[in-house]
């Protein structure tokens, strides 16, 4: 069992948060954890420039609401990601960023932050080398519904006491490592894969072939397939194809939009090609999937985020 001090959260006391988030949810003052902190916000519409220093502790951002053009500068990098529900992310440890971004709508995020100490200790358990947290973050951007259906519990966990927060972050911290360990890219083409990922996942609206993408990190056509199919166990198309699923089986399950909107937005020519490729993946058509998600029942036909074939 930990207390506070085992989070390095002393950065953020810097930062005017009232001017971006208002908390609804602490689990430090609501649950009396001491293991895991758990919050839950809504946030300002429109942020023209938020700092955000870097921790050391694993911190993770589920989106739960609202959409917007996400705009970060991390390491001198400037990126462009599109935040909607079911987004998740993991700030990289140790490295801050600036945000800005526009919203028409409410936005709201659960956020976790595991104890470095947890982190620690379950790499230790873990073996072999160091964890990297870039490629973890890169990953976990193609989603994870493991992850994402224990950050959205963790706030209705009313009563619980912290041997549950301490056992939760145990868990999490280790699923994440090993998970990371699964996607890691070799050597020093690491990067390219990184970048080649995160090319995929803010454009899934977009017409992208592996040739683009392959001269976007600076490799051949052959060897961006050969780097990246040792790194995350499958090839790029299977890959891209996948998040586009996932994009699709979320906005199923959470908007009203109609197939052909979704097809649109996830990258599919006409919504006979996304219910193709669906039924494929995950074995039902996007009618029935939506059905099924309306009585609680879509995750018994999908397969879990990740699984190479």
């Amino acid at each position: 069992m930990f207390d506070t001090s085992d989070f390095d959260l002393a950065p953020y006391a810097d930062v005017d948060t009232a001017r971006f988030v208002r908390r609804t949810y602490c689990s430090w003052q609501d649950a009396g954890w001491r293991s895991l902190l758990v919050q839950s916000f809504t946030h300002a519409r429109e942020v023209e420039h938020l700092d955000l220093p870097g921790v050391s502790d694993l911190h993770l951002v589920l989106c739960t609401g609202g959409t917007a053009e996400m705009r970060t500068r991390a390491d001198g990098r400037p990126t462009r990601r599109r935040w909607a529900p079911g987004r998740l992310e993991l700030m990289v440890p140790g490295h801050s960023t600036v945000r800005s971004y526009r919203s028409t709508t409410t936005m709201s995020s659960v956020q976790v932050h595991i104890p470095r100490a947890t982190v620690e200790r379950a790499a230790a358990e873990l073996g072999g080398p160091a964890p990297d947290f870039e490629a973890l973050s890169a990953g976990l951007g193609a989603g994870d519904a493991l992850v994402e259906h224990v950050v959205r519990a963790l706030p209705g966990a009313e009563g619980a006491t912290d041997v549950y927060a301490e056992s939760a972050a145990a868990f999490l911290a280790t699923h994440l490592l090993t998970r990371g360990r699964d996607h890691r890219p070799p050597g020093p083409d690491r990067a390219a894969v990184r970048q080649g990922i995160a090319i995929m996942r803010d454009r899934l609206a977009h017409p992208l072939t592996l040739a683009d993408i392959a001269a976007e990190v600076h490799l051949s056509v052959y060897h961006f397939i050969r780097v990246f199919r040792e790194a995350t166990g499958e090839t790029p198309h299977r890959y891209l194809t996948r998040l586009r699923i996932e994009q699709a089986r979320r906005l199923l399950a959470r908007t009203d939009l109609t197939v052909g909107q979704i097809a649109e937005r996830c990258g599919f020519s006409s919504p006979g090609g996304l219910s193709s490729v669906f039924l494929a993946h995950v074995g039902v058509r996007p009618s029935v999937f939506r059905k099924n998600a309306s009585t609680g029942e879509q995750f018994r036909a999908c397969p879990a985020p990740g699984t190479p074939s």
